[in-house]
């Protein structure tokens, strides 16, 4: 088989086996170890052919996290289509419980205000850092601090030389 595989080799060049296909279209591959002409070990190779092949398309999470564990080497099998469902089924859920969440969330913290438990965000907003001594006061500079696009009259007051 070996003969036939570098026979094959060389008059077609390099052999990869289709491993899986995801959701989204990307191909995955698989290139054995391979001995080259000079008998040099070439070791195998696990490739992905991205379904959009522009660079500037790619987005984050283009490449499905169990896709990308086999393609870096961190699994040694790659994902199954049950495996795959399993895990989407999972991000779905999640999701719906966080969003949840979040409006129970809010309606506790609504809840809280009209009782006068907790005063309203927008009424609480201060500028500067808490550590400093004049933290939400609003004071006007005596030096400049902005430039011509950002300037507002009024902003600093000149300091008299006398």
């Amino acid at each position: 088989m070996s003969r036939l595989g570098g026979l094959l080799r060389r008059t077609f060049g390099v052999l990869k086996e289709h491993v899986g296909t995801d959701h989204l279209g990307n191909k995955y591959y698989w290139q054995p170890e391979q001995k080259t002409w000079t008998g040099r070990i070439v070791r195998g190779k696990r490739m992905v052919v991205a379904a959009n092949t522009s660079e500037f398309e790619y987005v984050e999470g283009s490449i499905p996290s169990e896709w990308d564990a086999w393609i870096r080497g961190r699994r040694k099998q790659p994902p199954s289509i049950e495996e795959l469902v399993k895990n989407q089924n999972y991000r779905v859920n999640i999701k719906m419980k966080a969003r949840d969440l979040e409006e129970k969330e809010l309606a506790l913290q609504t809840r809280e205000c009209e009782d006068g438990l907790v005063a309203r965000a927008s009424q609480t907003v201060a500028k500067g850092h808490a550590a400093a001594n004049i933290f939400g006061q609003p004071v006007t500079s005596e030096e400049p601090v902005s430039t011509a696009n950002t300037f507002q009259p009024g902003s600093w007051i000149h300091k008299d030389k006398k």
